[in-house]
């Protein structure tokens, strides 16, 4: 972006750290020399003095924030931050992997998370002990896609949907799909058959 956006005055571009860790400790310095760790009211000095103090914040007039994979702590940071910026500022996670946080800080987080947020682009394992080989994929706005990937080829498309595949969703559908060609079982015996070799 800061390439992209070079020489437009008008154009800002900053890169922030939500757990505010953009240094860190017994790194080499300017000089080459290591730096001693710090203990904890050296780190809760620096933290006060700092201009950043607080609990992190988007500079004012921010336009688009990207959180890169958040985790569970993020998250709570990414859903005050949204409820506080409201609709004036776009909010994007890239790599949040939604579908395996295993609880949310409130039944609020959770709705905002899963049912507020859209997803725009996904590409992932579908559930394997209910669709072996299979893929999950979408692109906004259109379906998303449940496909079965053969051991050579493109994927083949099983479903399409407006909303996301269950686990119990896709087990039906894998269940449900037509029978395997003869040409495509032939190639992945025979693909099977060369892999025992090098084994």
């Amino acid at each position: 972006a800061r390439k992209r956006w070079n020489g437009d005055s008008t154009a800002q571009c900053r890169i922030l750290s939500v757990d505010g860790k953009n240094k860190k400790n017994g790194a080499a310095g300017a000089d080459g020399k290591k730096k001693k760790k710090k203990g904890f009211a050296a780190k809760l000095a620096e933290e006060l003095d700092s201009e950043s103090s607080g609990p992190f914040a988007l500079p004012k007039g921010c336009e688009v924030a990207l959180f890169v994979n958040p985790g569970p702590k993020e998250l709570i940071a990414v859903e005050r931050i949204s409820n506080d910026a409201g609709m004036g500022t776009l909010i994007i996670l890239l790599n949040a992997r939604l579908g395996k946080v295993e609880k949310f800080s409130s039944e609020a987080a959770e709705n905002l998370f899963l049912k507020d947020f859209t997803p725009i682009f996904h590409l992932a394992a579908a559930p394997q002990d209910a669709a072996p080989n299979c893929l999950m994929h979408r692109a906004y706005p259109g379906d998303w896609v449940l496909a079965r990937k053969p051991k050579v080829g493109q994927p083949k498309v099983l479903a399409t949907q407006p909303g996301r595949f269950s686990a119990e969703e896709c087990r039906v559908e894998y269940e449900n799909m037509s029978d395997v060609g003869d040409l495509e079982k032939g190639v992945e015996n025979v693909l099977e058959n060369v892999a025992t070799w090098f084994r």
